[in-house]
C-alpha cells in the first residue's frame, strides 16, 4: 500500500469519465431495454463500477484485437444479464446503439458531490486538472456540465497525443498545475490506466472504488472525489 502524504498534496489530477461525469443512466438503461435486456437506472449505476475491475485487467492484458469500448459495454452487460454468450451477442448492438449519441449526451451524469468537492478543492488552494482519454470532447463536456469554470485545465488524450497511462499525459498536466509529481494525486476510476500511469509518473494515485468492488491493490482507495478532498482538509488541520 502507497501512503499518500494528504496534507502536503498541492494539486488534483482528475480523470474525467466515472470520476466527475458518468454516462446518463437512463439513456443506457433505455438502450439496454430496447435490445432486450432488463435494466432501469439504477440497475446500470451499480453494473458500471462492477464491470471496472474487469475491464482494468483487459486493459492490463490488452493485445489490441477488440475495440474497448465493446469490451467495456460486454463486462456491463455480463453483470446485467447472466447468459455469457447472449452478452457476447448483445455488446456490439448496444454499442452500436450509444455510438449513436453524441459523446457529451451520453456522458452528462455529473455525479453526486462533485461540484461540491470542486468547489472545496479550489478553496484548499489546489490546483484541479483534469487528465482525461477522450475523443476530443473533454473540454467541451466539462463547460455542457457546468464544471469547466471550477478547474484549472483540461488534457484530452486525443488533442494532447498521448493516453494514460502513458507517463507522458501526466508529466503534461503536472506542468499545467506547476507542481512536483510528489505534490500531486491523481484520481481515477481505472488501476491499469489511473494508478499505473500516475504512479509511473511519481504521483500518488487514488482508486475510485464507490461500492468496494476492486480486490486487494497497492494504492490508497476513495469511494468518491468528496472524501480525497476531505482527507487533504483533515490532514491540513
Amino acid at each position: 500500500m502507497r501512503d499518500v502524504p494528504y496534507g502536503a498534496v498541492e494539486a488534483l489530477l482528475l480523470d474525467l469519465g466515472n470520476t466527475l461525469i458518468g454516462m446518463d443512466p437512463a439513456l443506457v438503461a433505455d438502450a439496454c431495454c430496447a435490445e432486450g435486456v432488463a435494466c432501469t437506472p439504477e440497475d446500470f449505476a451499480r453494473a458500471e463500477p462492477a464491470a471496472r475491475p474487469a475491464l482494468s485487467a483487459w486493459i492490463a492484458s490488452c493485445d489490441g484485437a477488440e475495440p474497448i469500448g465493446l469490451v467495456y459495454v460486454r463486462e456491463i452487460l455480463r453483470r446485467l444479464e447472466p447468459d455469457g454468450d447472449r452478452c457476447a451477442a448483445l455488446a456490439p448492438r448496444l454499442l452500436d446503439r450509444m455510438h449513436r449519441v453524441p459523446t457529451q449526451r451520453l456522458w452528462s451524469a455529473v455525479l453526486p458531490g462533485i461540484p461540491d468537492a470542486l468547489v472545496r478543492a479550489r478553496a484548499l488552494g489546489l490546483r484541479l486538472v483534469v487528465v482525461s482519454n477522450s475523443d476530443g470532447t473533454a473540454e467541451q463536456g466539462m463547460v455542457d456540465a457546468g464544471l469547466r469554470r471550477l478547474v484549472d485545465a483540461v488534457v484530452d488524450s486525443e488533442i494532447f497525443g498521448f493516453e494514460k497511462p502513458d507517463r507522458r499525459i501526466f508529466e503534461h498536466a503536472l506542468s499545467l498545475a506547476g507542481v512536483a509529481p510528489g505534490a500531486a494525486i491523481h484520481a481515477g476510476d481505472l488501476y491499469a490506466a489511473d494508478v499505473v500511469g500516475a504512479a509511473g509518473a511519481g504521483i500518488h494515485p487514488v482508486l475510485l472504488d464507490p461500492f468496494g468492488d476492486w480486490p486487494a491493490v497497492d494504492c490508497a482507495i476513495a469511494p468518491n472525489l468528496g472524501a480525497i478532498v476531505d482527507r487533504i482538509a483533515r490532514a491540513r488541520a
